[in-house]
C-alpha cells in the first residue's frame, strides 16, 4: 500500500504550520519570534516555528486552567469524552498519510515506518484510552457497618506534557492519552527539532470535539518554554520524555516551584544478553540488529550494549554483521527505504563523536563508522558495531543513534553484572533455551522492562518505563492513568437504626 503513493510528491503538496495552538487558534509567539525548521533529509528550512516563551506559557496556562475550572471537558459524562476522543483517534486515521509525511519531513525517518508504526499507534492509543474511560471504576473501602468510604478519582488539573524528537506523534499520544481519559487540559511542549506533527495533532483534537482550551501546544526551546512550564506554580503535573540530564533538571524546578507532580520516563542503554543455548542464533541476531538500528537508533529503548557468551561470539558477531546491508541510510521518503536521517546536524556531530571515541578507546570496529549521503545535504551515519569493552565510553554513556557495542562473557553471573553496571535500567533482553535461567536472568536485570527470546513484543496494555536513572514515569496501560488523578477518599457515617 504504502509503495503506491508518490510520498515525494504528497510531500510538496502540505503546508507546514508552525504556529502555536492555544485556546482553540493557531497564534504566533506573543512576541512574534520564530525558529527555523530544518529538514534532516536535505538540512534545508521547511518551515517557521512560534519560538514560545514564558509569556506564551502563562497565557496557555490561563486559557487551560479556565478551561478545566468551568468543567467544560472534565465534567462531561464519561460516555461523551469517550465518544470524543475516539473520533480523535478516526481524525488521526483519515490523516495518516499527512501526518505520516509530516513526520518523515520534520525528524528524518523512513516514511513506510511513520505510517504504519508511529500514526498507526498514535491513533490507537488515544483509541484505547478513549475506550477506557468509560470502563475504569471507583472504589469502595472495607469498612466498619456504621460507615461507608468511596475511593474516586479526580482529574490532577492541568497537565504539562515535554515530548522527545524521535518518536513525536507516539511520545505525544502516550502523554495526552491518559492525561485528556482523566479529564484534564493539557499543555504540550514538543521538542524544537520535531514540533509539526503535535501542532497538527492539535487541529485535529479540536476538530473532534475536544473543547477549546483544553489541549494547547507551545512549540520552543526546552530552556525557554520546558523551563516555564517546569517552574510554573499553576500546573499541577508535569510529564516528561526524554534524556536523563534535561529530567533531573525538571524535577528540580518541579520542587522549587509547587511541588507538582513530575513524571520522568528516561534514556536508556539496554542490555541484550545472548547465551549459547538461545532456542535461534539466526532470529537473534535479526533482533540484535534490527532493534538497534531501527528508527536511526534514535529509541532510548534501542537494546545498545550486546553481551554474547563467549564460546559463540564470533559466529554470531557474523550473523549480525550480516544485517548491516538491510540497514542502508537512503531517502526517507522512498517507501522501501529502511534507515532515515538522523534528526539533525548536532546530533549527527554528537554521534560521529562517540562512534570515534570507540576507535580512539580501542574498540574494534566491525562495520559502519561514517557519514554517508553527505551530498544531498542531510544527516545519515552508516549503521555501526563495534566489539568494546565494559569500561568504554559507547558503552557507559547513551548515544542515541546507530551504534551497537558487543561485549563476550563467560558464566551467567557475569553477564547479570555486566548488565547491571549502567546507570540506567529501562528494558533488556535474555536469550536462552533454559527457562529457569530465563526467570533467573531475567529477575536479576534491573530493568523496567525484560524480554526473553524476542525483543520486538509491544502492546498498549503493558506499562513502559525503567529503573535507575531512566526514571520514574510509566507511560501506556491502565497504570499510566494513575499519574493523571488525583485519589480522593469521601466518608460517610451510617446512623444506627
Amino acid at each position: 500500500m504504502t509503495l503506491a503513493i508518490n510520498w515525494q510528491a504528497l510531500a510538496a503538496t502540505i503546508a507546514l504550520d508552525g504556529r502555536a495552538f492555544v485556546n482553540g487558534q493557531r497564534v504566533p509567539a506573543i512576541d512574534g519570534a520564530v525558529f527555523d525548521c530544518i529538514s534532516p533529509l536535505n538540512g534545508k528550512k521547511i518551515a517557521d516555528v512560534a519560538r514560545c516563551t514564558k509569556a506564551d506559557v502563562d497565557a496557555a496556562v490561563l486559557n487551560a486552567r479556565a478551561a478545566f475550572e468551568d468543567g467544560r471537558w472534565a465534567h462531561l459524562s464519561p460516555k461523551k469524552r469517550k465518544e470524543i476522543m475516539i473520533r480523535f483517534a478516526d481524525l488521526i486515521q483519515a490523516n495518516a498519510n499527512e501526518l505520516a509525511v509530516m513526520e518523515t519531513l520534520d525528524m528524518g525517518k523512513p516514511v513506510a515506518n511513520a505510517l504504519a508504526v508511529d500514526v498507526n499507534a498514535a491513533q490507537n492509543t488515544i483509541r484505547w484510552y478513549g475506550e477506557a474511560i468509560d470502563k475504569v471504576y471507583d472504589e469502595v473501602a472495607p469498612t466498619s457497618r456504621d460507615s461507608l468510604a468511596f475511593i474516586t478519582r479526580e482529574p490532577v488539573g492541568v497537565v504539562a506534557a515535554v515530548v522527545p524528537w524521535n518518536y513525536p506523534l507516539l511520545m505525544t499520544s502516550w502523554k495526552i492519552a491518559p492525561a485528556l481519559a482523566m479529564g484534564n487540559s493539557v499543555i504540550l511542549k514538543p521538542s524544537e527539532k520535531s514540533p509539526l506533527t503535535a501542532l497538527r495533532l492539535a487541529e485535529l483534537a479540536l476538530e473532534a470535539g475536544i473543547p477549546a482550551g483544553v489541549f494547547n501546544v507551545l512549540p520552543g526551546y526546552g530552556h525557554e518554554a520546558g523551563a516555564a512550564l517546569a517552574e510554573h506554580m499553576d500546573v499541577d503535573c508535569i510529564a516528561f520524555t526524554g534524556s536523563t540530564a534535561v529530567g533531573k533538571r525538571i524535577m528540580q524546578a518541579a520542587a522549587s516551584s509547587n511541588l507538582k507532580r513530575a513524571w520522568m520516563e528516561l534514556g536508556g542503554k539496554s542490555a541484550n544478553i545472548v547465551f549459547a543455548d538461545a532456542p535461534n542464533l539466526d532470529e537473534a541476531a535479526a533482533a540484535a540488529a534490527g532493534n538497534v538500528f531501527y528508527n536511526q537508533g534514535e529509541s532510548c529503548n534501542a537494546p545498545s550494549r550486546l553481551y554474547v557468551e563467549a564460546s559463540i561470539a564470533d559466529e554470531f558477531m557474523a550473523k549480525v554483521a550480516a544485517h548491516v546491508a538491510a540497514f542502508k541510510p537512503a531517502n526517507p521518503l522512498d517507501a522501501a527505504t529502511s534507515m532515515g536521517a538522523i534528526v539533525d546536524d548536532v546530533q549527527m556531530k554528537s554521534v560521529l563523536k562517540y562512534i570515534q571515541s570507540g576507535v580512539d578507546q580501542g574498540a574494534t570496529l566491525i562495520a559502519g563508522g561514517s557519514q554517508v549521503l553527505a551530498e544531498t545535504g542531510g544527516f545519515f551515519i552508516e549503521p555501526t558495531i563495534f566489539m568494546a569493552q565494559q569500561h568504554m565510553t559507547i558503552v557507559q554513556e547513551e548515544i542515541f543513534g546507530p551504534v551497537l557495542a558487543a561485549i563476550p562473557f563467560d558464566t551467567e553471573a557475569q553477564a547479570i553484572a555486566l548488565a547491571n553496571d549502567s546507570i540506567y535500567g529501562l528494558q533488556a533482553a535474555v536469550w536462552t533455551s533454559n527457562v529457569s535461567k530465563a526467570h533467573r536472568v531475567a529477575r536479576a536485570l534491573r530493568a523496567g522492562t525484560v524480554h526473553v527470546n524476542q525483543y520486538n513484543d509491544d502492546d498498549i496494555t503493558v506499562p513502559f518505563g525503567g529503573y535507575k536513572q531512566s526514571g520514574n514515569g510509566r507511560d501506556k496501560s491502565l497504570h499510566a492513568l494513575d499519574k493523571y488523578c488525583e485519589l480522593k477518599t469521601t466518608w460517610l457515617k451510617i446512623d444506627p437504626a
